[in-house]
């Protein structure tokens, strides 16, 4: 079942057009499949397709529930989760292009 739904949202996948056009990766390649793998509970390659995978899902996870929750420095939280989620992103990026050079 599981890899049905896998095959089913691999069909519908948007491609890069950075990477059509330039050759070469952006900064969100790998994002769906690595959501894909998640769906589907393969975690491990999630994370080695995406690392920045478990704190997009940790902030959006915070964004829906301070939505219907408030509570103390939700502002502050945000920020910290949204440059944790910057870093990582920059940092898996050129540690991926590091190694095609």
């Amino acid at each position: 079942m599981l890899s049905v739904l896998s095959t089913g949202f691999e069909d519908y996948m948007i491609p890069c057009v950075n990477k059509k056009i330039f050759g070469v990766e952006c900064l969100g390649c790998g994002m769906q499949r690595s959501f894909v793998h998640v769906f589907t509970g393969e975690f491990a390659a999630a994370f080695k397709v995406y690392p920045a995978i478990y704190t997009i899902i940790l902030l959006l996870a915070v964004i829906f529930v301070n939505f219907f929750v408030k509570f103390k420095f939700d502002y502050q939280i945000k920020i910290g989760l949204i440059a944790l989620n910057a870093i990582v992103i920059v940092v898996s990026y050129f540690i991926k292009m590091n190694q095609f050079i």
